[in-house]
Formats: structure tokens, C-alpha cells, sequence
């Protein structure tokens, strides 16, 4: 089933295969020629990944990929980091096709995108590398990198000044960050942050990182602990907006816990330190999480619904009925319905269906959707 969105746009579906080796081969099949402005969605599979045309919903691509497959935009507006076992490799969505662009890793782990760099961390070597996106259409671009003391699973942010944050840990432990100038001295450090997981950028160029009781806002030099409310507040993924102060994270408390299913959420203001808890009368996931442009916070309940919460009033205004009732897998992998915010629409993935569903975020109505050939678990996408 389909409710077409404007400005439809034709393609072949072609594929690619990703070869055990993470050599690439892009194919020689023959496509439909795309402007390369038309705004794509990527939709990880158990096989593959599809690229989907944002506004329409057609499926105008896949490539074939070995593995649990992870997906990020690469910072181009084009491409997209497909994660797999050993590398971040680039996929081209205008072609669509896999690159030959491969970033080797021992644990691909998280990409962030701030300032026109793209900082990539390898869990398993503690590598960091940061490279310029604009020109991954010409092959792989120069790195800068640095290698933190102990490898862990991590995050990495460059900022305008070039100076660099990156998490502390080791293999049996995160404690917190550590902020380096451009020639990766010291400039401060936390270690007040036990589990530190996940990084979120506010306002003026403020980064934020999760704790399991609480936060560290960075800003201006200088580290802040926000402390959670409970002993165990663990705030381990965090969605961000440049534009606004105000930081939406979730929030889980029994640390003894196989899958806890949370019904509350965290939104902190990044100026003050705040943190407000939200509480949705519903679960939610670790993929439920978005900001619409005007700065208000999305989460995809297991009620089916989009919760919008207010930023100013800090409570819910409103919900919008997308997904039947649905329940958490058990494990982090299996798909789920999933959240992902381009521009002024949001899209919920829809695994029981296989299905995409869009929403308009001026209206805050269900715009569209459509009917996908394979179940679809991470989503990710680039503007064109």
C-alpha cells in the first residue's frame, strides 16, 4: 500500500555486493539518470540495505551486505557509512551503489558529523579518524587521526577550533571524556561519568555526553555534571539539535535490568543544567528518539504513536498515530520500528508490516507510506 508524496522520481533498482574481504564492487547495471539533489532514505536489512527516494518512498536501490549492517550519514548529503564487521564503507544513494571508499576498523562504532567533519571511532583499536565529507565522490579522503590510550567502545567529536573529545575507557570500563587542543594536548577532562555512552551537540556548540547517573555538558573549556535524580539514571542515547539549548535523552533506572522498557524520558537544558523527566505513559527504544526543525522532541512509543514533547512547557502537546501497538525485541540487533527526522518529515519503520511511514512535521499528520520488499531495521538518510 502506498500514498504517494510530491515530486515522485523513477529509478531502476540496481545492487552491489559487499564482498566478505570489504572489497566493493559497484556493478555495471544501468539506471535511471537522478538529480543529484533528490533527498534518499536508507533502510538497513537482514542481507542488504535498500535506498528508498525520501519523498516518493520508492525503492530506487540495494546493495547486498554481509552481516549485522549499522548506517550513518557520512556528512555530504550524499553518501552513507555502512558498518559492517571490519570497515565503514561508503554507499553512493544518488547511483545508487556501494564505493569503493572503505575505512578499515577492527569495531566499526560511532560516526559523528559536526562542523563539516566526519570523526569515525573504532571500538576495537580506539582509533579515531576525521575526515572532510565533500570529497568522497572523488575516492577516500585524507584523515587526521588519533588513537586514544586504551581502546573502548567510544565516541569522538572534533569541534570548529579543532580541538578534539573523545570518551575515556578501557575494555572493562567508560568512566568519561577528555578534550584535546588541535595538537592533542589536554585542555580538561571528567572522569565523573561511569558507562559513558552516546554524544548529542546543542547550541553553540555544546557537546553532551551520557552517563549512568547523569550527563557532562561541554562548553566553552569548561565540563558540567548534570546528576541524575536517581542513584541509577542512566541516560545512554541522547538526540540533539544545533539550533536549540534543550538535549532529549532516554532514561533507564534498574541497573540489574536484562531489557528495561522505560516509559520516562530526559530533556536537559544545556545552559542551566536542568533535566526534566518526561513521562510518555509508554516504552520506548534506543531507536525512538528525534528533534523535528523547530526543535521540539520526538519518541516513537510502543504505543504506536509519535509523542511530540514542547521544549518550552516540557511535556508532551501532542501525539500522532502512526504504528499498530508493538513490544521491544529482546535483543539490541532485531528490528524494530525505528525513528529517523529529514528536513520537516519524520519517518517510523515498520517491521511486523514492512513498511515505511512519513510524517509531516508542519501538519503533524501521516503523509505517506509504502509497502518494502524486505524488513527493514536501521534508518538513516541524506538530504541530496
Amino acid at each position: 500500500m502506498r500514498s504517494p508524496l510530491p515530486t515522485a522520481v523513477a529509478a531502476v533498482a540496481l545492487s552491489a555486493t559487499l564482498l566478505t574481504s570489504c572489497s566493493t564492487d559497484s556493478g555495471t547495471a544501468e539506471a535511471t539518470t537522478t538529480d543529484s539533489a533528490t533527498p534518499r532514505l536508507a533502510l538497513s536489512y537482514d542481507g542488504g540495505v535498500l535506498v528508498l527516494d525520501a519523498q516518493s518512498l520508492d525503492v530506487v536501490g540495494s546493495a547486498e551486505v554481509d552481516g549485522f549492517t549499522r548506517l550513518n550519514p557520512a556528512g555530504d548529503d550524499r553518501h552513507v557509512l555502512v558498518s559492517t564487521g571490519n570497515s565503514f564503507t561508503a554507499l553512493d544513494t544518488t547511483e545508487p551503489a556501494l564505493t569503493d571508499v572503505t575505512f578499515e576498523a577492527k569495531t566499526p562504532g560511532h560516526v559523528v558529523r559536526h562542523d563539516g567533519k566526519t570523526v569515525l571511532f573504532d571500538d576495537g583499536t580506539g582509533l579515531v579518524r576525521v575526515f572532510d565529507p565533500a570529497g568522497l565522490s572523488e575516492g577516500t579522503p585524507d584523515t587526521t587521526e588519533f588513537t586514544t590510550p586504551e581502546a573502548h567502545h567510544g565516541v569522538a567529536v572534533e569541534l570548529s577550533d579543532g580541538s578534539l573529545l573523545t570518551t575515556v575507557g578501557n575494555e572493562d570500563e567508560r568512566t568519561g571524556i577528555v578534550v584535546l587542543d588541535r595538537d592533542r594536548r589536554e585542555i580538561v577532562r571528567n572522569e565523573d561519568c561511569p558507562g559513558v555512552h552516546g554524544e548529542a551537540v546543542a547550541a553553540d556548540e555544546t557537546v553532551v555526553v551520557g552517563c549512568q547517573n547523569g550527563l557532562l555538558i561541554y562548553r566553552d573549556g569548561v565540563i558540567t555534571k548534570v546528576t541524575s535524580p536517581d542513584p541509577y539514571g542512566r541516560i545512554g542515547n541522547q538526540a540533539g539539535d544545533e539550533d536549540s539549548p534543550m538535549i532529549l535523552g532516554d532514561y533507564k533506572t534498574d541497573p540489574d535490568a536484562e531489557l528495561e522498557r522505560p516509559e520516562r524520558v530526559s530533556l536537559t537544558d544545556t545552559v542551566t543544567g536542568q533535566l526534566t523527566l518526561v513521562d510518555l505513559g509508554t516504552s520506548y527504544t534506543f531507536r525512538s528518539l528525534g528533534r523535528a526543525p523547530h526543535g521540539e522532541a520526538l519518541v516513537l512509543g510502543t504505543d504506536g504513536a509519535v509523542h511530540v514533547i514542547d521544549p518550552n512547557t516540557k511535556a508532551v502537546s501532542r501525539t500522532v498515530d502512526v504504528l499498530d501497538p508493538w513490544t521491544e525485541p529482546d535483543k539490541w540487533q532485531s528490528p524494530r520500528p525505528a525513528l529517523y527526522v529529514q528536513d520537516h518529515t519524520a519517518y517510523a519503520t515498520d517491521p511486523a508490516h514492512r513498511r515505511i511511514h512519513a510524517i509531516d512535521l508542519d501538519t503533524w499528520t501521516v503523509s505517506g507510506q509504502a509497502d518494502l520488499p524486505e524488513t527493514p531495521n536501521e534508518i538513516t538518510g541524506v538530504t541530496g
